[in-house]
C-alpha cells in the first residue's frame, strides 16, 4: 500500500496544503529576526534559517 492509497479518495490534493499534516507546523516568519534569519540548533550544530528575497527558504551549516 502506498502513501496516497491511505489518503480518504475525497481528500483534495494540492500542492500548497499536503494531505496530511505531520508534526508540528511553525510560521517561518514568526521563527526569523526583523533580517529573515534564525539560528537552529541540532545536537552540537548549528544551522541559519534565511527567507530570500524571492520568499524562499534557505537552510545552511
Amino acid at each position: 500500500m502506498s502513501y496516497h492509497d491511505q489518503i480518504p479518495p475525497t481528500t483534495e490534493r494540492t500542492h500548497s496544503m499536503p494531505p496530511r499534516q505531520i508534526g508540528p507546523v511553525y510560521d517561518a516568519r514568526r521563527l526569523v529576526d526583523p533580517a529573515g534569519t534564525a539560528m537552529i540548533v541540532l545536537d552540537d550544530k548549528t544551522y541559519q534559517l534565511r527567507i530570500t528575497r524571492a520568499g524562499k527558504l534557505i537552510l545552511t551549516k
